[in-house]
C-alpha cells in the first residue's frame, strides 16, 4: 500500500480496525465498550508515517511504511527498533489485508483504565507529543511518556 497523506491513512485504519472490531473482537471481555476505533496523528517521521491507533482493546504507536521504508519486506511478527527524540522503541510487524504491513508498539492493553473516548484520546495525544519531544536531561521513564508528564514538575 502506498500511503500519500494522513487523511487516507486515518480512513483506512479506522475502516480496517472497525471491521476487526465487528468480526473478531465484538463481545470479547477485553474490549472497553465506552471506546471506539480512532487513528490519531499520522504524519511523516523519517521514512515512515507515525501515529497512534486507539481501539476498545488496545492503544498502539503505529508506523506505516513510506516509499523509502526498509522494513516492509520483513515477515509479520518480526521486531524492529526505531529511534525518536524521546528514545528508542521496539515495534512488532503486523499485516492486515486492507492495510498491508504496519509496525506496532503497545502503549496500553487492555483499555479499562479509560472511562471514555475523550480520556483515551488525551492519553494518545500526550504519548505522541511526548515521543516527539526531546527529553530533559533528568531521567525520564516510559511511564512519564505514557502519562504525558514530560516537562511537568
Amino acid at each position: 500500500m502506498l500511503w500519500r497523506e494522513s487523511g487516507q491513512i486515518r480512513l483506512a485504519l479506522e475502516t480496517a480496525f472497525n471491521d476487526i472490531l465487528d468480526a473478531r473482537m465484538g463481545g470479547l471481555p477485553i474490549a472497553n465498550t465506552a471506546l471506539s476505533v480512532q487513528a490519531i496523528g499520522f504524519n511523516r517521521f523519517n521514512e515512515d508515517w507515525l501515529g497512534v491507533l486507539l481501539t476498545p482493546w488496545c492503544m498502539n504507536l503505529l508506523l506505516l511504511p513510506g516509499s523509502d521504508s526498509t522494513w516492509c519486506g520483513q515477515a509479520s511478527g518480526t521486531s524492529i527498533e526505531r529511534s525518536f527524540p524521546y528514545g528508542t522503541f521496539e515495534f512488532t510487524l503486523g499485516s492486515e489485508t486492507l492495510l498491508g504491513m504496519y509496525a506496532q508498539c503497545s502503549l496500553f492493553s487492555p483499555m479499562f483504565q479509560f472511562a471514555d473516548q475523550a480520556a483515551a484520546l488525551a492519553a494518545a495525544q500526550a504519548a505522541l507529543q511526548g515521543l516527539l519531544a526531546t527529553p530533559e536531561p533528568r531521567g525520564i521513564s516510559r511511564r512519564d511518556l505514557l502519562r504525558g508528564t514530560i516537562g511537568k514538575h
